[in-house]
């Protein structure tokens, strides 16, 4: 027995028929048993927008409809939009995709419901899925008390190079929160108790920065993996990040962009907020007729694939991905030039951040090996 699974990362339409953002790609992931997204807006037309929210829009609820139709079947709301509309936005998105048949994982009306696994059972294979955020405006996260996403969040230390130097540049060192940390990994060892296959969706590292991974990333993903789970799915980065074995399994850092609206206005483009982040990216250049405001390097993205078994993942690999300038991804064949760019840069971000994974094509799908070697 086995389920195909795939996973994608961010999702976050804007526009009036949400169903478009799928249009090139709904008939491949209809193909999954299981099918995984993460979801950057709200769907919701109340509540207001709280004010340490950086940048955000909202979707209306017929996006849970639009997500449904395109095959997915569980979605991470556990990100750092989750509550930017207030507990009004936060419950309709819930309400609006649990009323499509679309289980909601890492968030809940309390800690307790956002740490609470997400089971898919297809073919008589469970899987379990477990999503957990970051990247935290303040009081995003469940507490005992409030509503929020499961948090994951780590602290950062700031080390001058020469002490003796004023002004002189600093390392940047971060580590996990020891009590987010032992709640994720006594979750994951609850969730493998009760599934064939348990896979960790986490909202986090540095976005736009090419290849650069936070120390806390590495931290999380060896100690999940090392309380049982399969595969992580990492997201918010905004661009592909490496893929690392550990164990015999892969961590994907970041898997890109998917589906997600991101509009322009000149006005917007001189805003200290946006000239900030342009930064961080080289080559950022607006483009007010497009949809998909990102830099080039997040027009590359994937599909994570595997195989879902009683014993296990197998097969496991991605199908390379292009973002066109209405947002939408189009999934390549492998005798498009753009499936080898996607490819070669994915393996350089994997060596740039020192990780270790190796992948190679067979027809248009790539696969890792799972076979760990040095970085």
């Amino acid at each position: 027995m086995s389920a195909r699974l795939y996973a994608v990362a961010d999702i976050g339409p804007d526009r009036d028929d949400p169903r478009e953002c799928f249009a090139l790609v709904r008939d491949e992931i209809r193909k999954a048993d299981i099918a995984f997204c993460q979801l950057e807006v709200n769907l919701t037309d109340r509540g207001a927008r709280l004010p340490q929210v950086r940048h955000t829009h909202r979707a209306t609820t017929a996006t849970a409809s639009a997500l449904k139709d395109a095959g997915f079947t569980v979605v991470s709301f556990s990100g750092n939009h989750c509550m930017d509309w207030g507990r009004d936005g936060f419950f309709d998105t819930i309400d609006s995709l649990q009323a499509t048949g679309l289980a909601v994982v890492g968030v809940g009306a309390d800690i307790t419901q956002a740490r609470a696994p997400v089971i898919q059972t297809a073919n008589g294979v469970r899987v379990a899925f477990l999503a957990y955020c970051s990247i935290l405006p303040a009081n995003y996260w469940a507490e005992a008390d409030r509503p929020g996403c499961a948090p994951m969040r780590a602290w950062t230390i700031y080390e001058q190079i020469e002490p003796d130097q004023p002004g002189t540049p600093c390392r940047v060192h971060t580590h996990a929160n020891r009590a987010d940390l032992a709640a994720m990994v006594a979750d994951v060892k609850a969730a493998r108790a009760v599934a064939d296959v348990v896979v960790m969706s986490i909202h986090w590292g540095i976005h736009f920065v090419p290849a650069v991974l936070a120390d806390y990333q590495a931290e999380v993903a060896h100690a999940a993996i090392d309380a049982g789970v399969d595969l992580i799915l990492g997201h918010h980065a905004h661009i592909l990040k490496g893929v690392e074995v550990y164990r015999g399994k892969p961590i994907f850092y970041s898997m890109g962009n998917f589906a997600i609206d991101l509009r322009m206005t000149p006005e917007h483009a001189q805003g200290k907020g946006f000239r900030e982040i342009q930064s961080l990216s080289p080559g950022w250049v607006p483009d007010f007729d497009s949809l998909y405001n990102f830099p080039p390097d997040s027009r590359m993205t994937l599909v994570v694939t595997a195989r879902a078994t009683t014993g296990g993942l197998t097969d496991i690999g991605f199908l390379p991905a292009f973002i066109n300038r209405d947002a939408q991804p189009e999934i390549l064949k492998a005798d498009d030039a753009r499936f080898g760019q996607v490819v070669d840069y994915l393996r350089w971000a994997t060596q740039a951040a020192g990780l270790n994974a190796r992948f190679h094509a067979r027809g248009d799908a790539v696969l890792l090996e799972l076979s760990e070697t040095s970085a």
